[in-house]
């Protein structure tokens, strides 16, 4: 296989085949980010379930110590009192029927996160299909079909992230940019692995954690061994 310059030379700055202590592979994830733009740093971590079954899901969300480094839109879909609060807490965007609209009519998705209030989900279903595909549909289990859409918008804003087991049983997660240096995305990651482990399915057998590694966004990955966390 041909890499690019940048990513051949991102290769020759670490061994392929080791294992790291977690701080220092912080350290070479932004070592070998070495995009002009302030990458994005993901952890990538393959666990011993399986995702076909319903008692073996791993799923929750995680305000990260520090934050990911990205400004998230928010859009709330609500009305009166609820409308106001989230005006209030800072949403982007709020609105209730004619935000449905916008989206069918005009195809519009200027927002990072939808949320809603549990009366509102009948119309927000209208666009399940094509909030779904995206990511984006509001759920309960995120946080993100709550009374509270204050609290809600503050913790998104604070730097919530969602974590959930993809079709190969592997979570793929920010935590955090390049520009946060090492302490601040160990801090990240330590976070996240602990929420991760804390959602240990009880249907789960043999070893939990498989692989773990960290990747920035034009990087390779780097392999950390977990074993020794």
């Amino acid at each position: 296989m041909k890499y690019g310059k940048k990513y051949a030379d991102s290769l020759k700055a670490y061994d392929r085949s080791k294992q790291y202590d977690a701080d220092e592979a912080m350290g070479l994830a932004i070592e070998t980010a070495k995009a002009k733009f302030d990458e994005t740093v993901e952890l990538h971590v393959r666990l011993g379930v399986d995702p076909r079954q319903a008692d073996q899901q791993v799923r929750g969300v995680l305000v990260l110590p520090n934050g990911t480094g990205k400004t998230k839109r928010v859009l709330v879909i609500a009305k009166g009192e609820r409308a106001d609060a989230a005006q209030a807490a800072g949403a982007d965007y709020v609105g209730a029927e004619e935000m449905v609209a916008k989206i069918q009519g005009e195809n519009w998705f200027d927002f990072d996160v939808v949320i809603t209030t549990p009366d509102m989900m009948g119309v927000v279903g209208r666009i399940g299909k094509v909030l779904g595909p995206k990511g984006l549909m509001p759920n309960p289990k995120s946080g993100t079909v709550t009374m509270d859409v204050a609290k809600a918008i503050h913790e998104v804003k604070a730097g919530k992230v969602e974590y959930r087991l993809d079709k190969n049983a592997i979570i793929h997660c920010p935590i955090g940019k390049k520009s946060f240096g090492k302490e601040k995305l160990l801090e990240n990651f330590t976070a996240l692995m602990d929420a991760i482990v804390k959602a240990k399915p009880a249907a789960a057998k043999g070893q939990y954690v498989k692989s773990v590694a960290v990747s920035s966004t034009m990087g390779p990955g780097i392999k950390i061994n977990y074993a020794k966390i």
